[in-house]
């Protein structure tokens, strides 16, 4: 009994140092970040800004500028926590004042942060390490990549270098330094979590996710790979609280080069416009038009007076490649389109009937605004086989929300429409890959459909169009 219970000691000791030395070896393999903070964190500077605001109701507390208009899920995060402030006294206009980061990308005062940390502000004020503070000049800005560009009045400055963010990779360490809660040059790392992530509030940027504690304040500062070089800004985070939850995006730095230059040399920034409006490919649309696999960029609605229209692209055409770029996900063509300069000439590969073909384009300027917005319609036939009532499509609807051809949904009744979650008032513009320019067109079509496969409907939903795939039982 006794040998056994050394037996069972040994054993645990052994297993204890064993377990131990594994954590230590583990340990030992962790990057250490000292050095780089400790040569980077000078180049990092916190923004204060404020401006004056119209009078709130009587108990509010404080203001976070821009707060009414921020998306509930993705949340813009330079506003810092306040405690009550003082109103103003009588004669003066009540002011709202923000917190963010940026950092110094030239060694004569050239500052890259993010535009919704200075939005509409009236006054910039710039805190350096060696604790001088400077009122700092918008030099421009790009609410599109949510990127602004300042400047102050100094000479001799530490700064960073904006590395290839291209060579980044998903695992990689990553660090950020910022002043979140207005914690000044606060540190945090994680891993990037993931490239090329689309967000619904800024289309044109391939954003990095990283899970990097990203936290009120840290917006507008820098994100750092382990050679000490600016990979990306860190721009929103995903939240239910408004706090740090695991999902932070960052501006990746190759798009902030090409602003910085554009800025500095212009004040504006200019991008490519194709003129589509686009979606994803689900498995049931590739297989109704005809494609390998579930990928690409289903072109949904061609833009009047575009270079897309110039160049023959059609509703219902597959982009499959811009620039030699694989297109995989739809968001990706905004990407690509967007850094293209406006002017130049680019090849488009798409598949339209089931055959691969190239198109050259002369890439557009991006408007300021593209919309359109939805009317309604009257009298109709019902076809029993989809399950709708349809009727001629309106020429004043038709002009609203230009629309070329289509029939108008009057009812939604059973069966396939209601599957689809078609609604009253959409616009069905195509089926089976035809379009459908008259109500006896769409009867005669509707009766012929095969039975058991995918066919793709393309509807127009308040101006918007859209694609849905669809199967007959019989």
């Amino acid at each position: 009994m006794t040998r056994l219970m050394s037996f069972n000691y040994k054993f645990m000791s052994v297993l204890l140092l064993s377990i131990l030395w594994s954590s230590l070896a583990r340990a030992g393999q962790l990057p250490d970040f000292t050095q780089l903070v400790e040569q980077a964190s000078p180049a990092v500077v916190n923004i204060s800004t404020s401006r004056v605001v119209s009078q709130r109701p009587k108990g509010s507390q404080f203001d976070l500028p821009g707060q009414e208009q921020l998306p509930d899920m993705f949340k813009h995060f330079f506003e810092r926590q306040f405690p009550q402030q003082k109103p103003p006294q009588q004669g003066q206009a009540p002011k709202a004042q923000s917190s963010g980061s940026g950092f110094l990308i030239s060694d004569d005062g050239y500052i890259l942060t993010n535009y919704h940390v200075v939005k509409d502000a009236d006054k910039i004020i710039v805190a350096l390490s060696d604790r001088r503070e400077m009122d700092a000049e918008l030099i421009g800005n790009d609410p599109r990549s949510d990127l602004a560009l300042l400047k102050i009045e100094a000479e001799s400055l530490p700064f960073l270098t904006l590395a290839d963010s291209d060579q980044l990779k998903v695992g990689e360490w990553v660090l950020a330094i910022g002043s979140p809660f207005g914690f000044d040059y606060s540190v945090t790392a994680g891993i990037v979590s993931a490239k090329g992530r689309s967000l619904r509030s800024e289309t044109y940027v391939p954003f990095i996710q990283t899970d990097v504690a990203i936290n009120p304040g840290n917006s507008g500062g820098p994100l750092f790979n382990l050679d000490g070089e600016v990979v990306g800004i860190n721009s929103q985070i995903y939240t239910r609280s408004g706090g740090f939850m695991g999902l932070s995006f960052a501006i990746p730095s190759n798009t902030a080069i090409s602003v910085v230059a554009q800025l500095r040399e212009t004040g504006e920034v200019a991008r490519g416009w194709l003129g589509v409006q686009i979606q994803e490919v689900s498995q049931d649309l590739a297989e109704s038009f005809g494609l390998d696999k579930a990928a690409g960029a289903l072109i949904a609605q061609v833009f009047e007076n575009s270079p897309a229209l110039a160049a023959g692209l059609q509703a219902g055409d597959v982009i499959t490649q811009v620039d030699g770029n694989e297109i995989v996900m739809s968001a990706q063509v905004a990407h690509f389109i967007g850094a293209i300069a406006p002017e130049q000439s680019v090849v488009i590969q798409l598949v339209r009937g089931g055959e691969s073909i190239d198109v050259n384009v002369t890439i557009g300027h991006l408007p300021k605004s593209v919309a359109g917005i939805g009317g309604a319609a009257e009298q109709g036939q019902y076809v029993k086989r989809i399950g709708l009532r349809v009727a001629t499509l309106s020429s004043e609807k038709a002009q609203e929300w230009r629309i070329r051809n289509g029939i108008d949904i009057l009812e939604v009744d059973a069966g396939v429409a209601k599957e689809l979650g078609l609604k009253v008032g959409d616009v069905i513009t195509s089926m089976a890959n035809q379009r459908i320019s008259s109500v006896q067109q769409f009867v005669e079509l509707a009766a012929t459909l095969p039975p058991q496969r995918s066919i793709s409907l393309r509807i127009v939903r308040e101006g918007r169009p859209l694609f849905v795939a669809f199967r007959l039982n019989q």
